[in-house]
């Protein structure tokens, strides 16, 4: 079972990313957040991958980080979901969005996604609900619960802890910091950028 693969970024577009490993090219279906996260081809990069093995093919999907991975996974045990449908989740929402929408029961905002219509939402929020605060424990320290209209906040959160991710800082000692400081500004200041700097300011004073 291929469970990651470190190599040489061939190409990419929103859907696919081929991966040049000791000259074996691998191509590999991955969700739109991947591919934000993707470096210019040429470059090395590592995706931890899900393989799944049929009668008639063999395919590989690739996530950026290990949460997406987990995600995917738990969404293809959904009656209804496929790999193809997993992907277009992890592209249309990001995971803590999803999280909030599994949490609040938002149907709307889940049939928006293609590919899922009511019974398929319906099922992912009785098979899923219980394990959103493995997926996302940032649920528990007080995000909004407005579905749709806090879905932008929520996505620019998710990419400024990303980001301070890639600065050193742990994921799970920064989100409720990072959260409630980002939910404190007005929105209009909501970008990524700010939200980041603004962090780095109140992390760094921790220090």
């Amino acid at each position: 079972m291929i469970t990651q693969l470190t190599g040489t970024l061939v190409k990419a577009d929103l859907t696919t990313a081929v991966l040049d490993v000791n000259g074996v090219g691998y191509l590999i279906s991955i969700p739109m957040s991947t591919f934000d996260a993707l470096p210019r081809a040429g470059e090395k990069t590592t995706l931890l991958t899900h393989m799944q093995i049929s009668e008639n093919d063999i395919a590989l999907y690739g996530f950026a980080t290990e949460r997406e991975r987990t995600v995917f996974g738990m969404l293809i045990t959904v009656s209804g979901i496929g790999p193809k449908t997993a992907l277009n989740i992890l592209s249309s929402l990001n995971i803590p969005a999803f999280c909030q929408a599994l949490a609040s029961s938002d149907i709307k905002s889940l049939k928006r996604i293609n590919g899922i219509g009511p019974k398929s939402a319906e099922r992912m929020i009785v098979e899923l609900r219980d394990k959103i605060d493995k997926i996302a424990p940032e649920l528990a320290f007080g995000l909004p619960e407005g579905g749709t209209e806090d879905t932008a906040s929520l996505r620019e959160i998710e990419d400024a802890v990303s980001a301070l991710e890639q600065l050193g800082f742990q994921r799970n000692k920064i989100q409720k910091a990072v959260t409630e400081l980002a939910l404190a500004l007005p929105e209009n200041e909501r970008s990524v950028e700010n939200i980041v700097r603004k962090s780095l300011q109140a992390l760094q004073a921790l220090r």
